[in-house]
């Protein structure tokens, strides 16, 4: 599919996938909003691209900035085609060293304010594919989201329950013409090992082999892309044991067609008239 002149809006976009992404679907001649916590490295980002962009710095736990941002965004250009959550951070440590406060703030970065940066979209997005327009959801999860990890249990449970909810959302808009897409990367070579938490809530700050020897960032996001623009439901983007455990672990098209039906024969009217 075309991506021209379509509004993507990008959370975690000051580096990484969330960059990359950025910048390839701005080289298919997409509008692009950035956000992220730093603007200067946001504003680095945009200079790299030659469409058009808006940049949007917030903190993703900040729940009003979040609601302002939201306001600009869909004022831009009137309305967001394609919305990805893609903010996130990572662990290093295991669960008998790590600090509950480690816990509490990956899980809120990585899945409670995905869900609430996508709440703030649904019902726009419903409204706009009810008038013919392009309405996409994509969630970047992680092979970590579909395989339990050592090192990261926190990590794991909110990937593992970003791809929960966006399944379950995915049921539920499947009449309303607004498609939802989860990207399970493996090792992409980018600083997340480098900003992940030690026990004690601390930066890492320094990197692993498996990460750095990982898919280029720019490649990943090719990869992503493509798969999104052919309406790929589940889309692993990784090489050797991780690409094969992400393959173990796939949702068969079948589950979904079949949760899908069960919204299309009115399960959800049904469940709301009995309470």
């Amino acid at each position: 599919m075309s991506f021209e002149d379509k509004t993507i809006w990008i959370t975690g976009a000051s580096s990484g996938i969330g960059a990359a992404l950025a910048r390839k679907f701005a080289g298919r001649c997409a509008n692009i909003i950035l956000s992220g916590r730093d603007e200067t490295r946001l504003s680095a980002v945009a200079a790299d691209i030659d469409t058009s962009t808006l940049i949007l710095p917030f903190d993703v736990r900040d729940d009003r900035a979040l609601a302002d941002a939201t306001a600009k965004a869909v004022a831009w250009r009137e309305g967001i085609d394609i919305a990805i959550a893609n903010a996130g951070i990572s662990q290093r440590g295991i669960a008998l060293k790590t600090d509950m406060q480690v816990y509490r703030d990956i899980i809120d970065i990585d899945l409670t304010q995905q869900i609430a940066f996508i709440q703030g979209l649904i019902g726009h997005m419903v409204e706009r594919a009810g008038g013919g327009q392009l309405g996409k959801l994509v969630f970047v999860s992680s092979i970590a989201g579909k395989v339990g990890v050592p090192m990261r249990t926190a990590y794991c449970a909110a990937k593992f329950g970003l791809i929960g909810y966006a399944d379950a959302l995915r049921a539920e808009l499947s009449q309303s013409g607004v498609d939802v897409h989860v990207v399970i990367p493996g090792s992409v070579a980018t600083d997340v090992s480098r900003n992940a938490l030690t026990p004690d809530g601390r930066k890492r700050g320094k990197s692993d082999k498996a990460i750095d020897e990982g898919i280029p960032p720019d490649e990943a996001a090719r990869t992503m892309i493509d798969a999104i623009g052919a309406g790929q439901r589940e889309i692993i983007v990784a090489r050797g044991m991780e690409q094969a455990m992400g393959e173990m672990r796939r949702t068969p098209d079948q589950m979904f067609d079949q949760i899908a039906a069960m919204v299309a024969a009115g399960y959800v009217e049904k469940m709301e008239k009995e309470g």
